[in-house]
């Protein structure tokens, strides 16, 4: 059978792809909210609570699925998953009331929260450290790339037929990509169309003291002892309240504060997102950039997650600003920063746990994650109305230098982490 060069890429960006179907499904609430709620009367608070079931359902699901796909193997166990989450996305349309969407987006939460356990699995599995940030960068683009594409079709589902139509479409969508990742997905020991060269690279490449072998047995309370998990979960705690607003609450920003129609929504929510995917893509590169000119590679994503917390302060402008366009430069650049820190915070699952650990480590601290967000969602549902928009953006600004200082406090770093000078000979003649 004849081999194909790089094959490794092509593995990352069938991830890619299926992370693309998976945030789609989940960011079509956010756009067709507005709609859903003039139809049915659903109001902001009980909006807030049917955003709250799918959070809390994420929260809880990501360190079972995590756990689920290092137990049952990741081929299997994702594709499982995609078929459950089609299957609930679809089930909106069959409901009016938010008991019954909250119903929805909980089995959908629950199932797609195996998404980024399953991406950084892939990643620790088929790429060398050196190259892991950029290939989680790669798959990561999925997040965003989804909920930018979200808009405009579900926009123009609701506009052709209906906001059951749009849930029709998007879940319909998950049902064929489950298919083609149990097709096309194979481990790289299993990959007939790998190269010797190129398995050889990977493995190499790999940290030694992070391969477990076939008869461990992934260990939760072992996780949960290590400082490097909870330096992980503290910022991922309080970088992701960013990325929850950014998918569910600024869609209504846009309309009661920006006072923007349907089409106007198609037309701009998207902005944020294109910058997400610029910022996942740079994410590995800046890593990278350090750690090719000596920095360590855990201190070249400390360095990465940092520069991005920094520029996530610009986001508490919109809490000022009058222009309505100037508001959206400012959230598109708030989700830019947002996923430059946000892949570094997943890498270092990958780099820091077992191979057999990764994505019960990364649903763990995903769970972190989204306990921030389902908080946050909570504080916003209930204030909002009374307060505005203006203080979340401003606690979004400060979030992510905090966690950039969990960051630097309570990891440690290991002497040999791949990509040090000792390994640099091996990466450059590649």
């Amino acid at each position: 059978m004849k081999k194909i060069k790089n094959f490794r890429w092509y593995m990352i960006l069938l991830v890619c792809f299926i992370t693309i179907i998976n945030y789609l499904d989940r960011t079509a609430l956010g756009v067709a909210a507005p709609t859903i709620m003039e139809t049915t009367g659903i109001t902001k608070e009980q909006y807030s609570w049917i955003v709250s079931a799918f959070q809390l359902a994420y929260t809880i699901g990501q360190p079972i699925m995590g756990f689920f796909i290092d137990t049952i193997g990741l081929k299997l166990g994702f594709f499982i998953c995609a078929i459950i989450w089609g299957l609930a996305t679809m089930g909106h349309a069959l409901t009016g009331t938010w008991q019954g969407l909250g119903f929805m987006r909980a089995i959908m939460g629950f199932s797609e929260a195996s998404a980024i356990p399953a991406g950084v699995k892939t990643a620790s599995t088929w790429f060398p450290a050196k190259e892991r940030g950029i290939a989680t960068g790669v798959f990561n683009m999925g997040t965003s790339f989804g909920a930018m594409l979200a808009p405009p079709l579900i926009a123009w589902c609701i506009m052709f037929h209906s906001w059951q139509f749009a849930f029709i479409v998007s879940g319909s969508l998950a049902i064929i990509a489950a298919f083609i990742w149990l097709f096309f997905y194979k481990d790289p020991k299993d990959a007939k169309r790998l190269s010797d060269e190129e398995l050889a690279y990977i493995e190499a490449g790999q940290e030694k003291h992070l391969q477990s072998t076939t008869k461990e047995k992934t260990s939760v309370l072992n996780i949960i002892r290590q400082r490097n998990f909870w330096g992980i979960g503290i910022a991922r705690f309080l970088a992701d309240p960013a990325w929850g607003t950014i998918n569910f609450w600024v869609p209504i920003f846009f309309v009661e504060t920006l006072h923007f129609s349907l089409k106007e929504i198609a037309m701009f929510v998207w902005l944020p997102f294109l910058m997400a995917d610029l910022g996942c893509l740079a994410s590995g590169f800046v890593a990278k950039f350090f750690n090719d000119r000596g920095v360590t590679l855990i201190n070249s994503r400390r360095i990465t997650f940092t520069i991005g917390a920094v520029i996530m302060t610009t986001i508490g402008l919109v809490s000022i600003v009058e222009n309505p366009y100037l508001a959206v430069f400012l959230i598109s650049l708030g989700g830019f920063a947002h996923q430059l820190l946000s892949t570094v915070a997943a890498t270092l699952g990958a780099d820091l746990f077992k191979k057999n650990e990764v994505a019960t480590a990364v649903g763990m601290a995903g769970a972190c994650a989204w306990s921030g967000q389902l908080i946050f969602n909570l504080f916003i549902g209930a204030f909002v109305g009374i307060i505005g928009f203006g203080p979340f953006f401003i606690a979004l600004a400060v979030f992510d230098l905090i966690g950039a200082v969990a960051l630097w406090v309570f990891i440690k770093e290991e002497n040999n982490q791949p990509g040090s000078d000792h390994d640099a000979p091996l990466v450059t003649s590649h």
